[in-house]
């Protein structure tokens, strides 16, 4: 990451918008900026698969696995504002394939740090977990509230964006997916 071009850049949008980049509350914001970006754009050099290396053959389990809930940030690659939300992981391991359960959070948070779409994290996260555990079947739900949509433009705080992703079985075989939608939503 080029944190020196980053802040000469952040200089630049300073006194674009009228304000004095030197004034004592704006004279370390460029390096601030700087030193946020290179956090919350971590991603951008990781491979979410890297997370999914461990699992477990020994077990037998071929039932259905679901983190809810799991926290997330990140970008819009269209507005640079935040979005943040939860995104619900499942999978019905084949084999007895399993990965830990960080391991799907882990993966959910390095495909968020990156200047991002909703809809791409949501099927980023489905393609990588079928990729690397190749289990029946994966569902990705993610929820989001955009700053973008509630600071800017329509201003609608409070609302919401939903993305699905679906694969395998769960994608083919109703009764799974809605196994899976109940637990998932807790109807």
């Amino acid at each position: 990451m080029d944190k020196e071009r980053i802040k000469k850049a952040v200089k630049e949008i300073l006194i674009a918008i009228g304000e004095d980049p030197e004034r004592e509350g704006l004279i370390d914001t460029p390096r601030r900026i700087a030193d946020m970006y290179e956090e919350i754009f971590s991603g951008l050099k990781q491979d979410p698969g890297e997370h999914l290396k461990v699992f477990f053959q020994a077990e037998e389990h071929e039932e259905l696995v679901i983190v809810k809930d799991i926290p997330f940030y990140s970008m819009c690659e269209h507005h640079f504002a935040p979005f943040v939300g939860k995104a619900h992981v499942g999978y019905l391991p084949k084999g007895g394939r399993l990965t830990g359960l960080s391991k799907l959070a882990r993966v959910v948070e390095t495909v968020a740090k990156r200047p991002q779409l909703q809809e791409r994290i949501t099927t980023t996260v489905a393609d990588t977990i079928m990729e690397k555990l190749q289990p029946y079947g994966v569902i990705v739900i993610v929820e989001a509230e955009h700053m973008c949509m509630s600071m800017r433009g329509v201003k609608k705080p409070g609302s919401k964006t939903v993305t699905s992703a679906v694969r395998g079985v769960f994608k083919n075989d109703q009764k799974s997916r809605a196994e899976a939608m109940s637990l998932i939503l807790g109807r």
